[in-house]
């Protein structure tokens, strides 16, 4: 079930930011208190190939967001020990040292099951022992979630697990949002920052497509 135009769940998750410190955080409360926006990416796993360069280019936008009213928070369901050692790791090394903005650790998966976003898709269910397992890791797809200044969310995605993220996109789609907000129009296909919205009715397309027309 998607979680768009619903309150993101109020769940306190354990966390780590670049000093070492582990911390209780919960995405909903920080939205909310903070009166700010969030841009919440899951990725797989530390350690490994993709994942590093996600967290970088979060970290190299985050003026942007900033300049957006926006938090930056990436999550995994790795321990925070093992966040903080690839936080220690250079970049030459594959590591993410120089990465500011906290990384939940959702160990237990709370969250993360909550969303319904680990790559559980066979269960097996053992009659003798009672035991269930799974097949795969059980981590997270690249699931990104955009949650507005009330804690709900206004976008969310999924990635397989070798497709990388367009950082930029959820740049727009935050710009989107808040022209929505303040203006009261939407936002046509391909719309970015400075240029024409329109009214939500039948004259407004009339009129968009008339002045857009091929």
């Amino acid at each position: 079930m998607t979680s768009v135009g619903k309150k993101f769940p109020d769940l306190n998750v354990n966390a780590m930011n670049e000093m070492g410190d582990t911390f209780k955080l919960n995405v909903l409360e920080e939205a909310k208190k903070n009166n700010k926006k969030v841009v919440l990416f899951w990725y797989p796993k530390d350690f490994t190939f993709v994942c590093p360069t996600e967290l970088h280019a979060f970290q190299e936008a985050m003026d942007e967001f900033e300049k957006r009213n926006t938090i930056v928070i990436g999550a995994s369901c790795d321990t925070p020990e093992v966040h903080f050692a690839w936080l220690n790791t250079s970049r030459d090394n594959g590591g993410i040292e120089g990465v500011t903005y906290p990384i939940l650790a959702d160990s237990n998966r709370n969250l993360a099951t909550r969303l319904g976003i680990l790559d559980t898709t066979n269960q097996h269910y053992d009659e003798e022992s009672g035991a269930i397992t799974v097949d795969g890791d059980n981590v997270t797809y690249r699931a990104t979630y955009l949650i507005d200044e009330e804690g709900t969310v206004f976008h969310e995605g999924i990635n397989h697990m070798p497709l990388g993220r367009n950082v930029k996109e959820y740049l727009r789609l935050i710009d989107a949002y808040t022209h929505v907000q303040e203006k009261g129009e939407v936002c046509p296909a391909n719309w970015e920052e400075g240029k024409d919205a329109m009214t939500a009715d039948r004259k407004g397309v009339a009129d968009y497509l008339s002045v857009h027309a091929n």
